[in-house]
C-alpha cells in the first residue's frame, strides 16, 4: 500500500522527483513551504512526495501514539532500535520510488530526503534500494542498523552521493551521531558532503543555500 502523500510539482511533466520524508510526529505537510525557497529557477520540472508516516505508539513519548517511521525506545536512539520500523518504512520508501518510475521518473532521477526520523530512513533506504538512485538527503539524521549495512547495501548505489547536514547545538540527534554515521558510511565508500551549522534541531537559510546548489549540480535539463 502506497503512504498517502502531499505533492507539489514546479512545472509539467516532472523529469525528476524528491521524495522527503517529516520528522517524528511532523507529517507530509511540514517540508512543504521548503520547495519555494529550495527550487532555482533554472532547475528542470520536479514533483516533490512528501509522504505521512504511519502513526504508530512512541516509547519515548510515553507510547503516545503518533506518526512516526519507527518506534524511539530511549533517549539513546541509537541502542535498542525499532529495527522492525526501520525495515517497514524502507520497504515503504521503495513503494513510492517504485511508483515515480510508473509515473515516469525512473530510480536514477529520484532523490530520498528526509529531516531526522526521516532523514534516518533515507539513508538506509537509499543505500540498499536495488536501482541506482540520484542521491540521498540527510538533514539533522543518523544510520540506523548501521552495524547491518555492509552486508546488506546494494551495488547499484555504491557510488550514491549523499548530503548530510547537521546542527552544532542538536539536543535531539547529536551532531557526534551523525558524524559517526558520517565516518561509517565513507569507510563503506560512500561520497559524504558534509555540512555542519551552529544551530539545534532544525534547519536554515544557509543549509538551505547549500542543498539547493548540491541537488542543482545534480540535475541535467
Amino acid at each position: 500500500m502506497i503512504l498517502p502523500c502531499v505533492e507539489r510539482e514546479t512545472g509539467p511533466a516532472p523529469r525528476y522527483s524528491i521524495v522527503w520524508l517529516h520528522g517524528l510526529g511532523a507529517d507530509g505537510h511540514d517540508f512543504e513551504p521548503i520547495v519555494p525557497e529550495l527550487v532555482a529557477r533554472e532547475w528542470p520540472s520536479l514533483r516533490f512526495v512528501f509522504p505521512h508516516a504511519p502513526v504508530r505508539p512512541v516509547t519515548i513519548n510515553n507510547g503516545m501514539a503518533m506518526r512516526a517511521w519507527y518506534d524511539i525506545k530511549g533517549a539513546d536512539i541509537a541502542s535498542r532500535q525499532d529495527e522492525t520500523g526501520v525495515r517497514e518504512s524502507v520497504a515503504q520508501l521503495d513503494a513510492l520510488i517504485a511508483r515515480e518510475a510508473e509515473r515516469g521518473v525512473p530510480a536514477e532521477r529520484v532523490f530520498v530526503a528526509g529531516f531526522s526520523q526521516g532523514g534516518a530512513i533515507a539513508l538506509a533506504g537509499g543505500v540498499r534500494h536495488a536501482q541506482a538512485l540520484a542521491g540521498i538527503v540527510a538533514l539533522s539524521t543518523y544510520l540506523p542498523i548501521a552495524e547491518k549495512t555492509a552486508g546488506e547495501r546494494h551495488a547499484a548505489n555504491a557510488k550514491l552521493p549523499i548530503f548530510m547536514a547537521h546542527g552544532s547545538h542538536d539536543p535531539v540527534v547529536p551532531q557526534p551521531l551523525g558524524a559517526s554515521s558520517r565516518d561509517h558510511l565513507r569507510t563503506l565508500g560512500y561520497t559524504i558532503d558534509w555540512h555542519s551549522y551552529p544551530m539545534a534541531h532544525q534547519v536554515c537559510a544557509e543549509e538551505i543555500a547549500d542543498l539547493r546548489q548540491w541537488l542543482g549540480a545534480r540535475m541535467t535539463a
